[in-house]
């Protein structure tokens, strides 16, 4: 009788462990041999890097100085090996690495695919996580714990742990929804931050925590050293940097870089184990941070942000107060609203309407009930640009004037690789070689896959007199920079009553802008008899290694007396000889195409350059406004296509083809009498 038992008990423990390696080994070791840097080399010998045409990569060219202002192009958002999230997913390039690679040097993706920058940039901050600084030190020590090489060992090795990890978190995603909660508004309530002390290496061992805030002190040290080290004046620009990180429900972002100029920075990189929420950032960095020393924070990945960014609290349940505000509009002139995981300008259905808003949008409007997962009508740029009005009819002052600049967000040490044909992904050999791109996953969000939910990134853009920390750092606080979603486009935006249309026709007509309005970033003041439109004097020129320009687009934005915002978006100049319609205030389609089966361009349409000055036929100088631009290119390949050419195969229809690549201007501000 007990042996019939046994038996039938060792069948079911025989069958639940078969259970077991079938639903929960098997599809583990599956997603560990698809990330794993170890069968990356497999992967790519299936695709072709020959398939399609590509620049060959330029030198560098000096730019004197200028006072009418030069425009530099840099990377103000990258990780290196020193971020958790790189190293996991196979990343051992280093800081150094990061700094040769934006000069111009080619760097291997740990997916063994060849990286190279056409051009190298002017200005480059590493920005790795603050809350992984010095977590490692101690694991390259001999008298260890059993613990603590445990944890080293997750925390160093790729492949197995980063599965694990990724299961878990897609496990985690599901949440019920609150049919009382309306659709797109942020959820506000008590959040507790995580403790250093919650890290595993940091909660035993010799010295615990404490251990942990002075190896993270040494870390941040050797990298204002390495930022020194690399700072060219003149040549090559660097930045002491690094990104705040704390952490919001289903993988949403309420992140910030923080970018410091100075020769006295602090000993310290803040994280979210010291302080609470982004206020405690700025207040203890101000603390810690004067005299020789300036900073800026700069926040991304808004529309992650699950409505937060831009809504009247903080993260961990309290309200704004008005030295709240003050202290933010001081430190945050510059939002990154494009990036490799989408963009965050503004969202169809979102309280947006324009057709370019579709662009890269990476999540569905939220339906009731939703608390995050979807796009919340707090998580773009624009409306956050229209909250700054309400509030600046509150306050009297305007807390979220900010501008533009775009950046790569990438986790391979290869800052400004924004190029479609160059795209390597984001996360290490997770996303390279090329077959790891375009794989999707079932058991994740269509929000949490490489092939709809990663563009290919951006670049930042910034008007300095001279390729100096010291000037470019001005040009990003006085918000003179612009966002570009790859291309090097040039884009110039002034606006002002010291000039005319006839603008255009004048061989200097940056010099009389500058003198006779502001440029972007800037605010004009009507006088109490002002009744006329100012000027809008725009400037676009396509990048010679992409497309030919399309056209540019005015945004408005304006607030009336009742603090009601609205919206308007026309075009104001059109290539090819083509005019606005008066009805739609849009051009006509110029018929540029793209051979599909080698991404080359099936016409010469477009213009090289564009340049108009326009009047607002509608401005009221008794109401608030902001201005920008948008300047549109011939549709291009998108990053999926060069992949599929790689690989031989169709272009994957869940996504577009082509795509339209871009530039947005910072904003200028109508700041109306009182």
């Amino acid at each position: 009788m007990f042996k019939k038992i046994a038996l039938i008990l060792g069948v079911l423990i025989l069958l639940l462990g078969a259970f077991i390696g079938w639903a929960i080994v098997r599809p583990l070791h599956q997603l560990a041999r698809d990330i794993s840097p170890s069968s990356a080399a497999e992967d790519y010998a299936l695709q072709s890097d020959e398939s399609f045409e590509t620049p060959e990569p330029v030198p560098w060219e000096e730019k004197p100085f200028n006072p009418l202002k030069n425009a530099y192009w840099g990377e103000l958002h990258v990780h290196t090996v020193e971020s958790m999230d790189a190293v996991l997913f196979g990343t051992t390039a280093t800081v150094e690495d990061a700094y040769r690679f934006a000069r111009g040097e080619p760097l291997r993706s740990p997916g063994g695919e060849l990286m190279q920058l056409s051009r190298p940039l002017d200005f480059v901050a590493v920005t790795d996580h603050a809350e992984g600084f010095g977590l490692r030190t101690r694991c390259e020590e001999a008298d260890l714990s059993l613990f603590e090489k445990a944890n080293c060992w997750l925390m160093k090795t790729p492949g197995w742990t980063t599965a694990f990890f990724l299961l878990q978190r897609s496990t985690r995603q599901a949440t019920e929804t609150d049919p009382t909660q309306p659709a797109g508004l942020y959820r506000n309530r008590p959040r507790s931050r995580r403790q250093r002390e919650d890290i595993p290496i940091c909660s035993g061992g010799e010295g615990g925590p404490g251990r942990c805030l002075e190896d993270s002190q040494s870390d941040w040290a050797r990298y204002i050293e390495l930022a020194d080290q690399h700072y060219e004046p003149g040549v090559f620009t660097t930045f002491a940097a690094y990104e705040f990180s704390p952490t919001l429900d289903r993988a949403g972002k309420h992140h910030r870089n923080v970018i410091f100029n100075g020769d006295q920075l602090p000993d310290h990189a803040i994280s979210s184990f010291d302080v609470d929420n982004a206020l405690g950032l700025w207040r203890g960095l101000e603390e810690n941070c004067s005299e020789e020393c300036d900073f800026l924070t700069i926040p991304h990945n808004m529309n992650k942000g699950w409505g937060l960014f831009y809504s009247r609290h903080t993260w961990d349940g309290d309200t704004y107060e008005e030295d709240d505000w003050r202290v933010r509009m001081r430190r945050e002139p510059l939002a990154e609203m494009y990036q490799v995981k989408g963009a965050s300008e503004c969202a169809l259905g979102v309280g947006a309407t324009d057709e370019e808003c579709a662009f890269e949008q990476v999540l569905s409007p939220c339906e009731v009930g939703q608390e995050a997962g979807c796009a919340f009508q707090s998580s773009f740029a624009r409306q956050g640009l229209k909250v700054g009005m309400q509030l600046d009819q509150e306050l009297g002052f305007n807390p979220l004037a900010f501008g533009f600049i775009a950046a790569t967000d990438g986790h391979n040490s290869n800052p400004g690789d924004a190029e479609e044909w160059d795209f390597p992904g984001k996360v290490g050999a997770a996303s390279s070689p090329a077959l790891r791109r375009l794989r999707t996953r079932p058991d994740m969000e269509p929000h949490n896959q490489i092939l709809t939910d990663h563009g290919s990134g951006g670049l930042a853009a910034v008007w300095a007199e001279e390729n100096t920390r010291e000037a470019i750092f001005s040009g990003m606080k006085r918000r003179e920079a612009y966002a570009t979603s790859g291309p090097r486009i040039l884009l110039r935006f002034f606006a002002g009553w010291g000039f005319d249309p006839s603008i255009v026709e004048d061989r200097n007509p940056v010099e009389i802008a500058t003198q006779g309005g502001v440029p972007m970033g800037g605010v004009l003041k009507p006088e109490d008899d002002q009744t006329e439109s100012p000027t809008f004097f725009a400037w676009a020129a396509a990048d010679w290694m992409s497309a030919p320009l399309q056209r540019i687009q005015v945004v408005k934005g304006w607030i009336d007396g009742e603090g009601a915002t609205h919206e308007e978006v026309q075009d104001v100049i059109c290539a090819g000889g083509l005019s606005v319609d008066p009805i739609t205030h849009r051009c006509p389609d110029n018929g540029a195409s793209v051979d599909l089966a080698s991404c080359q361009p099936l016409s010469d349409n477009g213009a090289e350059q564009l340049m108009v000055a326009w009047r607002d036929e509608n401005f009221n100088p008794r109401q608030g406004a902001f201005y920008y631009l948008r300047a549109l290119q011939n549709p291009t390949c998108r990053w999926s296509t060069y992949d599929a050419l790689r690989l031989g195969r169709e272009p994957d229809p869940r996504v577009p083809a082509t795509i339209r690549e871009r530039a947005w201007s910072s904003p200028i501000w109508i700041d109306p009498p009182a």
